[in-house]
């Protein structure tokens, strides 16, 4: 498959390095400014040097983005950051993808929570595709999974889905420490942002959890009129400012931690700090991720992994590309 690459993050570029040993070759790349696109509908950019120019002088090439939108590709991978409200530019851009018949997978949550029935809509009067597998829990396969079981059998799936609200509350739990002394060791170290509001708060794990339940609520039913979508203004959201170390320590003393945990089923979203058992599943530590699914049929499934990460991301980006073929 040839690819179109929006957005040149950690994400991006990794798709830009990892799609070649996918059996796909990456046609055009473009950032917030520039872009670069092959010449000739068989060639491929080169991605090391696409990286290299990336990092040295912060543009992918000479060419402007538009140039990028307009190429010949089978796919576009829509890897720019997430935005809330109008989900834009990366709604404009599947869009746009989706009125050429071709193809788009996201690693932007955006779009898929807080425009889903915009994109279904899309979709219907396209013969191209979405696939968004990347935009919950990065390299664990969430979305297929729910897909695979098929939603209407699902009742609910919660889980650990934010690495940085998860090493604070691990690393208070375990030092004894309180919120703000970890936040900033968590900074130092580079797993929370200068910023961390998106994750702490909870806004991260609950987009995830929106998207799911539009998976969940749209899967369930034969006519999309019928669903009720999603976004994040619908979601019951509490995030760990707000934890004491004391909790934690009082937690412990009866075999208990505190972890973020989302839940999303088809008629509700919510996202909170919840006492869990402290060798229970829910429990992963640091940065880890875990998805629980609750199914009418089969019990209770379990998958954890690395939930971020721009290699991580970036399989389950190529593992959609690989499920259009």
């Amino acid at each position: 498959m040839r690819l179109a690459v929006i957005g040149a993050g950690a994400v991006g570029r990794s798709v830009v390095n990892l799609a070649s040993e996918y059996g796909h070759a990456v046609v055009a790349v473009a950032d917030s400014s520039t872009a670069v696109v092959a010449d000739g509908r068989d060639a491929g950019v080169d991605p090391d040097a696409v990286v290299a120019r990336k990092a040295e002088r912060g543009i992918v090439g000479d060419d402007d983005p538009a140039d990028a939108l307009a190429a010949d590709y089978d796919v576009l991978v829509e890897a720019t950051p997430t935005t809330l409200g109008d989900a834009e530019p990366g709604f404009s851009h599947v869009t746009r993808a989706l009125e050429r018949d071709r193809h788009a997978v996201l690693a932007n949550k955006g779009p898929v929570a807080e425009r889903f029935g915009d994109l279904r809509a899309a979709v219907d009067d396209s013969a191209g595709e979405i696939r968004f597998e990347a935009t919950v829990g990065g390299a664990i396969p969430a979305v297929s999974t729910v897909e695979d079981i098929e939603p209407g059998h699902v009742t609910a799936v919660r889980g650990v889905l934010n690495g940085t609200a998860n090493f604070i509350l691990t690393r208070m739990a375990a030092e004894g420490l309180d919120y703000d002394h970890v936040l900033a060791e968590a900074q130092d170290l580079g797993v929370a942002e200068a910023d961390p509001s998106f994750d702490v708060d909870g806004t991260d794990a609950a987009l995830k959890c929106v998207i799911l339940a539009n998976v969940l609520s749209f899967g369930a039913t034969d006519d999309p009129a019928d669903a009720r979508e999603f976004t994040l203004d619908d979601a019951d959201v509490e995030g760990i400012r707000d934890v004491p170390g004391s909790a934690l320590r009082l937690a412990a003393e009866d075999g208990r931690t505190v972890r973020l945990i989302g839940e999303a089923t088809g008629e509700t979203v919510r996202v909170a700090p919840r006492l869990v058992p402290e060798n229970g599943t829910l429990a992963v530590s640091g940065t880890q991720n875990i998805v629980q699914i609750e199914t009418s049929h089969a019990g209770r499934l379990n998958i954890s992994g690395r939930g971020a990460g721009g290699p991580e991301t970036a399989s389950a980006v190529l593992g959609d590309v690989g499920r259009l073929e």
